[in-house]
């Protein structure tokens, strides 16, 4: 995210692309993808043994 969001923000976000959930997992994809990486932000979640965050899942 390109500005400093607060955690209830970040949720709002989450909640919002849950509910843009079709069922088909083609369709799906991307809005899994974008829910993942705000999730990983809001929990402040890095992959183990690496410096960057989302480096070593390649999300």
């Amino acid at each position: 995210m390109s500005k400093e969001q607060t955690r209830e923000e970040i949720q709002a976000m989450i909640d919002q692309l849950k509910k843009e959930l079709t069922g088909d997992m083609m369709k799906d994809m991307e809005i899994k993808d974008q829910i993942h990486k705000l999730e990983m932000e809001l929990n402040q979640v890095k992959p183990p043994d690496s410096p960057f965050e989302c480096f070593g899942c390649g999300s």
